[in-house]
C-alpha cells in the first residue's frame, strides 16, 4: 500500500498527539514518557495497527539526527561550574566505566551461551558486540527522567549523571564498530582502536569547543530581521558540528554536547528564546526516534529472547553496572556509598543503545535481528525497573535536597543588562522593611517584580513587602546587584544571568 502525502501527515499528527497524551497520563502514574513512547510504535506497527516500517538504515538516520539535538540541549542547559567539580568522575565514568561494563557484560553473555545454547547462539565476538551496543547510558531517558521529575540532588548527582551520559556514547561507538570488524573479519589491531578512541576523543572536544564558540560569535554578530531565525541558524550548526566532525574522525556526538556547553556558558543574543526552541524540539525529537524505534520492532520476535534478555537485563542492573561504577568512583572518597549506589541505578538504557543495535544489522553481522530484539528487551526492562524508580531510589537513599531559590521568573532582556537576582523576604527582613522603599535605591538596580501567592505585580516605592514575597531585582551589571544586595541586608539570594 503506497500512503500520499496527506496520508502521512494524517497517520504522523495521529502518532505525536497519542503519544503526547500517553506521555501525560504516564507522568500521573510514574512511568517514564519514553517508555510509553515505545509502546505508542509498537502498538501502530506491523503486529498492531498494521503500519509498515522495517528500514534499520532510516532509523539509524533519525536517531543521529535526534540525539545530535538532544545532546546539544542537554549541554545548553548545563552550567560550567555544575559540572566542574565532578569533571574527573564523569570522564571516567564515561571511558572506563562503559569500557568496564562491556567487558563484564560481554562475559556474562558468552557464559549464557556456554551454560544454554538453545537460547544464545552468538560467538565470542558477538557477545562481546551485544554488550558494547549495551554499555552506555542513554542521555535521552536521563535528561528527560532528571529534568522532568525535576529532582534536586544531593552531592552534585545531576550534573554527574548528566554529564556521564551525554559523554559516555563515543566509547560505546567505538566498542561497537571494533567489535562488528572483529564479528566480520575475526581479527582487529588493539593499536588501531586505541588510536582511533583517542582521536574520536581529541577531535571531539577540540571541534565541539572551536565550532561552539565559533556559534556563538556568529550568532552575536549577525543581524538577522526576524529573532526567530536564530534557533534556525543555530540547528544549523548543531548538525554542522556533528557532521563535520565526524567526517573528520571525530566523534560527533561529544562535539554536539562539548558544543551546548559552550553556548550555555557564553553570551549570546536570545539566549533564553532559543533555549525554549530547543527544549521543544527536543521533546519532538524524542517522541519521533521512540516512536520510529517502537515501529521497526515486530513484538512477537520478543517473546523469543525473553529469557536472556531478562537475564542480562538483570545482570547489568545489579552486578555489570555497580561494579563498573564502585571500581571508578573509587578513589574518590568524599562520595559516599549511597551516592555510588544511586549512580549505579541510574544507568538507563534506551535510545542510544537501541540506534548502535541498528549497525550489526546495516552491517550485516550474523544473528544482527537477534542482538537488536535483545537489545530492545533490556532497554523496556531498564526503563520500566529503573526508570520509574529513580525519584524514590534518590529518597531511599538520603539524595533528595530541596533547593534553596527556585527560579520563578522568565524574564527575557538583551545579554548586557540581563543580570538578575531573586530575593525571597523572611521573618527576619520583614522586621527591618516594610515597604520596598525601606530596602533602598542602588547604582544601576531596580526592584522589577513581585510574586505574591502565585501572582505578579510591578512595585513601587510605597508598595508592602510580606513574608514570602519573592522579589525580581535587576541591574546592568553582577557587581550592582551584589552590593545592593548586601546593603539592602538581604542574606540569602540567588542571581541569574541570563
Amino acid at each position: 500500500m503506497i500512503i500520499s502525502a496527506e496520508n502521512f501527515l494524517l497517520i504522523a499528527s495521529i502518532l505525536l498527539f497519542v503519544s503526547i497524551i500517553a506521555g501525560k497520563t504516564g507522568y500521573r502514574f510514574g512511568v517514564p514518557a519514553l517508555l510509553l513512547f515505545l509502546v505508542v510504535g509498537m502498538i501502530f506497527g506491523s503486529e498492531g495497527v498494521g503500519l509498515q516500517f522495517s528500514s534499520f538504515k532510516q532509523a539509524q538516520f533519525v536517531g543521529m539526527a535526534a540525539l545530535s539535538v538532544i545532546l546539544f540541549s542537554g549541554g545548553m542547559e548545563t552550567k560550567a561550574s555544575d559540572i566542574k567539580p565532578v569533571a574527573v568522575e564523569g570522564i571516567i565514568l564515561s571511558t572506563v566505566g562503559v569500557l568496564l561494563t562491556a567487558v563484564i557484560t560481554g562475559l556474562f553473555i558468552y557464559a549464557m551461551v556456554g551454560l544454554f545454547p538453545k537460547y544464545l547462539s552468538l560467538s565470542f565476538g558477538g557477545c562481546m558486540l551485544l554488550a558494547s551496543v549495551m554499555s552506555s547510558t542513554d542521555s535521552a531517558s536521563v535528561f528527560s527522567i532528571l529534568r522532568s521529575k525535576n529532582l534536586h540532588l544531593a552531592q552534585n548527582m545531576r550534573p554527574l549523571l548528566e554529564l556521564e551520559s551525554g559523554s559516555n556514547d563515543p566509547m560505546a561507538y567505538m566498542l561497537t564498530i571494533v567489535f562488528i570488524q572483529v564479528v566480520l573479519s575475526s581479527s582487529a589491531s588493539i593499536d588501531v582502536m586505541l588510536w582511533t578512541l583517542v582521536i574520536q576523543f581529541v577531535l571531539g572536544i577540540v571541534f565541539g569547543y572551536l565550532l561552539g564558540r565559533l556559534a556563538v560569535f556568529v550568532m552575536n554578530i549577525i543581524n538577522l530581521n526576524y529573532s526567530a531565525l536564530y534557533a534556525i541558524l543555530l540547528l544549523s550548526f548543531v548538525f554542522f558540528i556533528f557532521s563535520f566532525t565526524d567526517l573528520l574522525g571525530g566523534n560527533g556526538y561529544l562535539a554536539v554536547y562539548i558544543a551546548g556547553l559552550v553556548v550555555a556558558n557564553n553570551k549570546m543574543i536570545y539566549k533564553k528564546s532559543v533555549i525554549t526552541f530547543f527544549d521543544g524540539l527536543t521533546w519532538l525529537f524524542q517522541i519521533i526516534m521512540f516512536l520510529i524505534l517502537g515501529l521497526l520492532v515486530n513484538p512477537s520476535e520478543l517473546f523469543f529472547v525473553w529469557a536472556p534478555a531478562v537475564a542480562i537485563g538483570i545482570f547489568m542492573i545489579i552486578a555489570a553496572r555497580p561494579i563498573s561504577v564502585f571500581i571508578c568512583l573509587w578513589p574518590f572518597k568524599k562520595m559516599t556509598r549511597n551516592a555510588k549506589w544511586f549512580v549505579s541505578w541510574v544507568g538507563l538504557r534506551g535510545a542510544v543503545p537501541i540506534i548502535f543495535a541498528t549497525y550489526p544489522f546495516v552491517q550485516g553481522v550474523p544473528h544482527a535481528r537477534e542482538i537488536f530484539n535483545i537489545v530492545f528487551f533490556i532497554t523496556i526492562i531498564s526503563l520500566v525497573v529503573q526508570g520509574t524508580t529513580v525519584p524514590y531510589s534518590a529518597k531511599l537513599l538520603g539524595l533528595l535536597s530541596e533547593p534553596e531559590f527556585t527560579k520563578d521568573f522568565s524574564v527575557e532582556m538583551p545579554e548586557d543588562i540581563a543580570v538578575t537576582a531573586e530575593f525571597k523576604v523572611d521573618e527576619k527582613f520583614k522586621e527591618t522593611h516594610n515597604t520596598v522603599g525601606d530596602m533602598g535605591v542602588g547604582e544601576g538596580v531596580m526592584i522589577m517584580m513581585i510574586k505574591r501567592g502565585g501572582k505578579f505585580f510591578i512595585p513601587n516605592g510605597n508598595t508592602g513587602l510580606e513574608v514570602g514575597d519573592k522579589l525580581l531585582i535587576i541591574g546592568s551589571k553582577e557587581e550592582d546587584l551584589q552590593d545592593y544586595c548586601g546593603k539592602a541586608g538581604m542574606e540569602k539570594y540567588e542571581i541569574y544571568n541570563s
